[in-house]
């Protein structure tokens, strides 16, 4: 079965993601206002008082009064999106949800509430850094996303949510030390990285390195991303992959997630992934 036979197809569309973290007095009021500002758009928003993440389809023009609108907030001007055009729909509807964080990482508060860390560099600087010697190029996602596509000589920690992943960290974070190494590490967009730099820096005395805006900010930024990348690169939506050129692939959901002995999380990935044309 091809996963994206239900959804419709568009020529117009467009995605943005994007992702601030900053201090959110009361996220339910933010929470009202973006409802109101998304009324024409369908996607997803979390807000927390840590800041916000999104990811939302609609027209050009859609998104841009949706950008515009959201400026007027000094709390988001200026802040970054990654954009991308669609073939098939990638969501079905609109939400907004608060909760107390904008993406969990597994830690407890005070890990997560030290001063941000680590150098955040842009894709050409990345482009240099991750071929030198001295470094770990760590991939800071889930292994299925991993397998599916990942920067040349990037490290899997194998794991199957990304709640587990400071646990791999902690458990190389000496031998990294004692090797002299540097740890390069990358996500889809950005946040995961920016939201664990602290605790790794501060926490556990790593020399931390992060790529602006993540996987969908280099393929979006260079040109030739294909020399770095290999394979595909995964996205929580009804696309499920991109190329290096942010054009959607044929991967389809069951491809994703059909091995379900290599990972029994995958049965329930692979329903919501069907349900995505009712619930997004």
């Amino acid at each position: 079965m091809d996963s994206h036979a239900p959804f419709p197809v568009s020529d117009t569309l467009c995605h943005l993601a994007f992702y601030r973290l900053v201090e959110v007095a009361d996220p339910a009021a933010l929470a009202a206002y973006l409802r109101e500002i998304t009324a024409e758009l369908t996607g997803s928003i979390l807000v927390a008082s840590e800041g916000i993440n999104g990811v939302l389809a609609g027209s050009e023009a859609g998104l841009q009064k949706f950008k515009d609108a959201l400026a007027q907030d000094p709390r988001f001007a200026g802040m970054p999106y990654k954009s991308s055009r669609c073939t098939t729909v990638p969501f079905a509807r609109m939400k907004v949800h608060t909760k107390p964080e904008v993406v969990a990482v597994g830690l407890p508060p005070e890990a997560t509430e030290l001063p941000p860390g680590g150098v955040t560099l842009s894709p050409q600087a990345w482009r240099e850094l991750i071929t030198q010697d001295d470094v770990v190029l760590l991939d800071n996602r889930n292994s299925f996303e991993f397998k599916l596509g990942h920067f040349q000589g990037a490290i899997d920690p194998g794991v199957t949510h990304f709640r587990d992943f400071p646990a791999y960290v902690q458990a190389h974070a000496q031998q990294w030390k004692d090797e002299g190494k540097r740890v390069a590490m990358y996500c889809t967009g950005g946040i995961r990285c920016e939201k664990l730099g602290g605790w790794m820096q501060h926490g556990l005395g790593l020399d931390v390195y992060q790529l602006d805006g993540g996987v969908l900010n280099y393929f979006q930024t260079m040109p030739d991303a294909d020399q770095d990348w290999m394979g595909e690169c995964f996205v929580f939506d009804n696309r499920i992959a991109l190329d290096t050129q942010l054009n959607e692939t044929a991967t389809t959901a069951e491809q994703v997630y059909g091995d379900l002995d290599a990972d029994p999380h995958n049965a329930w990935r692979l329903q919501r992934a069907k349900r995505l044309d009712e619930s997004t």
